[in-house]
């Protein structure tokens, strides 16, 4: 009796240590496929930010092809990182064989995603240094008529001479108008002369910056002053006929690099 009651103790004991054995088991194992679970997850979110990245490179081309500005290297960087294979992602994967394969892998491509988030960030600080470069050559850029209306009278290049009846060099454009017609500002700028001149009469220089000047002679009335700036579009006099002029209207000239050249190329309305 003593026997069959020490055995049945000892089974008990062991069933019991069997049972926390078990228990501790399931934890571990559960505790192995929240790993697994975490892995995948880990793994998910790397190919996520990956795919986000190529997006924004790819945004990036887009624009720079839009704007015609050119991009020397590769945009997003994550040429030769690679994927993460998809059989690593396998939820029955095999935790103690690949488990530390895999997480040098994600380590790998964190570092590789972090420089070409590094460098997609440089590449879009440079992008938008090079949009506003353009957007202040195109805001300086003439491109609207100096005044609204009128008719084109005397055009750029050789004709013959109102005055003298020879053939002479026009070295811009005569657009005629009622006297005291708004004239305008054809881009950004700032005035570099507003006075009278002999032969021009009324005049008004304005320097654009990147070698582009505007010139606008015979006006009735200046109504800016030297060293002041202007935007595309701001009335800066009145048409006229001062100075050696056969009727009310203003001489419109665009120099590039103090050489003038045809305004109607310049004209986008």
């Amino acid at each position: 009796a003593i026997l069959m009651g020490y055995d049945y103790s000892q089974l008990k004991k062991t069933s019991y240590n069997a049972i926390v054995i078990n228990k501790i088991i399931n934890q571990q194992r559960n505790e192995i496929n929240n790993q697994k679970a975490q892995i995948q997850s880990f793994a998910g979110e790397i190919e996520v930010l990956r795919n986000d990245i190529d997006n924004l490179s790819k945004f990036e081309e887009k624009v720079r092809l839009i704007a015609d500005i050119n991009q020397n290297d590769n945009a997003s960087g994550l040429i030769g990182i690679g994927g993460i294979p998809n059989n690593a992602l396998d939820p029955d994967f095999s935790l103690k064989k690949n488990h530390n394969n895999l997480i040098r892998e994600m380590h790998r491509q964190i570092n590789q995603t972090h420089l070409a988030v590094e460098k997609q960030a440089l590449n879009f600080d440079n992008l938008i240094k090079q949009l506003e470069e353009k957007r202040n050559f195109l805001a300086s850029t003439p491109s609207i008529r100096p005044i609204d209306g009128g008719w084109i009278t005397s055009k750029f290049g050789y004709r013959k001479s109102p005055f003298t009846g020879k053939k002479d060099f026009h070295s811009g454009m005569d657009i005629s108008n009622r006297s005291g017609t708004k004239i305008v500002a054809t881009a950004d700028g700032r005035v570099s002369y507003a006075a009278r001149k002999q032969y021009i009469g009324n005049r008004i220089v304005i320097d654009h910056g990147y070698g582009l000047n505007t010139l606008y002679g015979h006006l009735k009335k200046i109504m800016v002053k030297p060293g002041q700036k202007v935007k595309r579009g701001d009335v800066i006099g009145l048409l006229g006929n001062t100075g050696k002029s056969t009727g009310p209207h203003v001489h419109y000239e665009v120099q590039l690099n103090g050489t003038p050249v045809n305004p109607l190329n310049y004209f986008l309305n």
